[in-house]
């Protein structure tokens, strides 16, 4: 088995090369704002996000070794470690701080502003960056071997196939670019409706259809076929079964206060979106509780095993040889970064966070960041139960500052702000693990890795907050079109716990078919995120599944390339389409997007079948820079 002393980077400790450099700075940085906002409008839209670091990588190569002639591949991996941060941090965002906005819409509270968003998603990748600092010989030198770190080790390879990287960059630029136009063509000019769905069927209040977007229909590809079957059947389960039955047998019933209107009045007026909004989310957000903490618990005996030989081979650990590859930040620095950081969760007004919330965060931050750290190792960064620990983390604070009086509105504030922190601080540590596999592959400094990720960290935290409200003043929070289904969650539960106030019964039904998913062998998580979003979503997701199964299918030589095209293709629409997104909601904001919406010129009865017409080009494009792209055969 490999280990720390027979092992040889690519890039021998002894040379030294380019690394942390003004290009290689400025050049993550925007890649780091850009993944971290495209980021941030794709989660908040689907519920998920995808890794930016083979991407980030992908554009570095391009940009440094073909347009601008230098030849460091250590320079190339600063690019991708700065720029992966800005997609995690944003992940770990979005799953909670939208709660905010959420309670600020209901009048319980004003806005979150800015720079509260900002210190607290700053603090926490912080946190997540210092506290994988001495973790890394434990886990990245002395696990070597054992600990594969898949999207590490993938975005090396990617690295290391240097001569290829003008083409695969192109790729990635292409995917942006015809994401963006066809973005601005569905939701900018509103030449064709971005949806199109059944028509009520009398008798029957399913429906089913599929939204057209390109950056939708790209998360299906790249997370594959099996995943978005998961999605799409939990899609048809609600759409299709659920909100048929709630009508079917409470048409004149009012099944919780809170709600002011029938079933039967709420499906005439909204249609299945109306009784998904009033009903179905909750049913939706218990099965994601569910899946959460079924993912948590089932990952365990793992967590405890993890946690445990962290701390041994920290204890244990090898003196550091002196050597380049083996630098690291100064501990005591970091010790005293970590002081400072706890003091101003504590200390500064704008965040909510008593000393006993302070306390929280480090301790289960620390636990967390360890636990994630050494599971992506082991299942990679999508398996990482980052949701389960954020619930866990949610469910404990929650009650321990309602039984020291932290009560009500300021106690539920308090308790989202913890609880981002650690979403945070779990997503960061996780990709920063990834990021270090990387360069001990190919033989970075660390210390000048973990100088990258904090550098992304800073600039990806300074951009999220206006992210967030700008994508909430354009569209909302917890509509359909930004339906923030963690975020929703999150709030669920805190107001679940402080105010015992929620619509247990349809909480509890989500749980259950939770539970018996699980029973029966079928992952939990996606198939909750698809009962909790808009089924036409899901059936996107599910399109581009099936063109990956297509493309997996495929019998030729170059097949393998062919699936890794339309991956690169994929996350360059994820990007285009959410970089427009940002600048139709500027527009919204504006008053702009008024004067540019052209829908008023199309014939209702031709809208639907240009739709349909739209989404055949973007899945013929899409296997224009697969199946029919032109590889050079030599």
């Amino acid at each position: 088995m490999d280990n720390k002393t027979d092992f040889k980077p690519y890039v021998p400790a002894e040379k030294v090369t380019p690394e942390l450099t003004v290009t290689s700075i400025v050049m993550g940085i925007i890649l780091a704002v850009v993944f971290g906002a495209a980021n941030a409008y794709l989660g908040l839209r689907v519920g998920m996000t995808v890794s930016a670091s083979i991407p980030a990588a992908v554009i570095a190569m391009g940009v440094i070794r073909v347009i601008m002639r230098r030849n460091s591949i250590l320079e190339s991996n600063i690019v991708q470690t700065i720029g992966s941060a800005g997609e995690s941090l944003a992940a770990g965002a979005i799953f909670t701080l939208p709660a905010l906005f959420l309670w600020a819409a209901e009048g319980k509270t004003s806005k979150p502003d800015i720079i509260e968003i900002t210190l607290i998603a700053l603090i926490g990748g912080l946190l997540g960056v210092f506290f994988m600092v001495p973790l890394r010989n434990a886990l990245i030198v002395k696990e070597h071997g054992v600990l594969p770190y898949p999207e590490g080790t993938a975005c090396a390879e990617v690295l290391l196939a240097g001569e290829k990287g003008g083409a695969n960059a192109g790729t990635v630029f292409a995917g942006m670019g015809f994401a963006a136009l066809f973005k601005f063509i569905i939701d900018g000019l509103k030449a064709v409706p971005g949806e199109v769905s059944t028509p009520k069927i009398k008798g029957f209040a399913g429906t089913i259809g599929t939204q057209i977007y390109p950056a939708v229909m790209s998360v299906g590809y790249i997370c594959g076929a099996r995943i978005s079957s998961y999605m799409f059947a939990g899609g048809v389960l609600s759409w299709l079964v659920l909100i048929p039955l709630i009508v079917l047998f409470g048409e004149n019933s009012i099944l919780y206060p809170s709600v002011d209107a029938t079933i039967g009045q709420i499906y005439a007026e909204s249609g299945a979106s109306g009784i998904w909004s009033s009903y179905i989310r909750y049913i939706g957000a218990g099965a994601l509780a569910a899946g959460g903490i079924i993912s948590l618990i089932k990952s365990l005996p793992l967590i405890v095993k993890t946690f445990s030989g962290a701390m041994k081979s920290i204890g244990g650990g090898a003196a550091h040889t002196g050597a380049r590859t083996d630098k690291d930040l100064n501990m005591v620095t970091i010790l005293i970064a970590l002081a400072i950081l706890t003091l101003a969760v504590w200390l500064i007004p704008a965040i909510p966070v008593s000393l006993i919330g302070a306390i929280i965060i480090v301790v289960f931050g620390f636990f967390f960041a360890t636990v994630s750290s050494r599971m992506v190792g082991l299942v990679g960064s999508s398996n990482n139960p980052v949701s389960g620990m954020a619930i866990a983390t949610l469910l404990i604070a929650t009650l321990i500052l309602k039984f020291t009086g932290a009560t009500g509105i300021a106690g539920m504030c308090s308790a989202i702000a913890i609880g981002s922190i650690i979403c945070i601080v779990a997503a960061i540590a996780g990709d920063t693990s990834q990021d270090l596999k990387t360069g001990y592959l190919l033989g970075a400094t660390p210390k000048k890795q973990q100088i990258g990720e904090t550098l992304g960290v800073v600039a990806a935290a300074l951009a999220i907050g206006g992210t967030l409200y700008l994508l909430d003043s354009a569209w909302g929070f917890g509509s359909q079109e930004l339906a923030a289904p963690q975020a929703t969650l999150m709030k669920l539960i805190i107001e679940g716990v402080m105010e015992g106030n929620l619509p247990w019964a349809l909480v509890f039904v989500g749980a259950f078919i939770a539970v018996v998913v699980e029973l029966i062998g079928i992952p939990v998580l996606p198939f909750a995120i698809g009962v909790y979003l808009p089924v036409q979503l899901n059936a996107c997701i599910m399109v581009g599944g099936v063109v990956r199964l297509v493309l997996d299918k495929l019998k030729r030589a170059d097949k393998d390339e062919v699936v890794n095209d339309g991956i690169l293709f994929s996350s360059g629409m994820i990007a285009g389409e959410g970089l427009v997104g940002i600048v139709l909601a500027l527009l919204a904001v504006f008053g702009v997007d008024k004067v540019i919406d052209i829908s008023r010129f199309i014939p209702a009865a031709i809208a639907p079948y240009a739709s349909i017409a739209l989404f055949a080009i973007i899945i013929l494009t899409l296997l224009k820079f697969t199946v029919w792209k032109k590889r050079n055969k030599a």
